[in-house]
């Protein structure tokens, strides 16, 4: 294996491993968001429940707050309040104000002792990990507010409602939910005009662990909002496949999210045996954002859009 191919499969495993984890671990029916939008005031100040169907009582807007997950920490600077932001995770990177955050987790485990330290008003966490590790920070008064991962577009507006409320910015949230949708349905309007949908494979990780995206999937579903027919949507999550599996498939375009790495079209070119498969033989082959793609967050709209206008670039000049 090249040198160049030895990198792009660590990264791709890397992301693909997070993925499982930030995205993987629950499913669609298992997330639920009703009675969970809206604060309930009392004398005191305000109630919101979170995704362990726990009513977290705030007295005040919180002031100072710390993110274990990338994608909630793009909405609330979408939301105009990423600026409370006093701690993040080693992957939020977006957007650019958000590398200057203090690193308290890597998105599996959080350093709990510095959060402590820190005294935020509170912890936007995830429903993934040990759950002990959340209950040393509620038994030490840290308020602690649970939101799962999203896995469809609909559970990021009920993520992006649940934050506006416990930040108390109903209305931005309201908004930012109406400009993504806009930005989405802008897009089908654009692709409704394709009669012969194309059709794609998706890669996550090159050879030799070959991953790529199933029809369950957020994945899928910015696919299927963009007019692009995922070539292994028959298969659920994120299932491993064999490059006799994708030539045989012979799909007209190949998406290949990335985290900038250069070369990495050409890599997919050159690869030994593929030269029989349509995208390549047309150059169809296209590295777009990995970060995007893989985030259930304000992004989404941008990443339908992203991949419609690879497949189908005439329709936006």
């Amino acid at each position: 294996m090249s040198k160049l191919k030895k990198i792009f499969n660590f990264k791709w495993l890397s992301v693909l491993m997070l993925a499982l984890l930030l995205v993987g671990c629950g499913t669609a029916d298992e997330k639920t968001k009703e009675d969970s939008q809206g604060a309930q005031s009392d004398e005191s100040g305000y109630k919101v429940k979170d995704d362990r169907g726990v009513e977290v009582a705030f007295d005040a807007v919180p002031k100072t707050v710390v993110s274990l997950q990338p994608s909630n920490t793009e909405i609330l600077f979408a939301l105009g309040v990423g600026d409370k932001i006093v701690g993040a995770t080693d992957y939020d990177t977006y957007p650019a104000e958000a590398l200057e955050i203090e690193r308290v987790s890597d998105s599996m485990v959080f350093n709990s002792e510095r959060i402590l330290e820190l005294n935020p008003d509170v912890v936007i966490a995830y429903t993934i990990g040990e759950k002990d590790a959340l209950k040393v920070l509620e038994d030490a008064g840290v308020k602690v507010f649970v939101i799962q991962s999203a896995t469809s577009f609909e559970d990021v507006y009920g993520d992006i409602e649940q934050l506006a409320t416990v930040m108390g910015v109903e209305d931005k949230g309201e908004q930012l939910n109406k400009e993504i949708k806009a930005k989405i349905a802008d897009v089908q309007e654009k692709v409704k005009e394709v009669e012969t949908p194309k059709n794609a494979y998706y890669e996550v990780s090159p050879s030799p662990s070959i991953y790529t995206v199933g029809g369950d999937t957020f994945q899928q579903e910015i696919l299927d909002a963009a007019n692009v027919i995922n070539v292994f949507s028959d298969l659920p999550g994120w299932p491993q496949v064999s490059e006799e599996n994708i030539i045989a498939k012979n799909p007209e375009v190949i998406l290949v999210p990335s985290m900038g790495d250069k070369g990495v079209v050409e890599e997919v070119l050159g690869r030994n045996g593929w030269n029989t498969i349509q995208a390549v033989q047309n150059k169809q082959v296209f590295s777009l954002d990995q970060d995007t793609l893989s985030r259930p967050g304000p992004r989404i709209g941008e990443a339908v859009e992203l991949v419609a206008k690879a497949v189908y670039p005439e329709l936006f000049q």
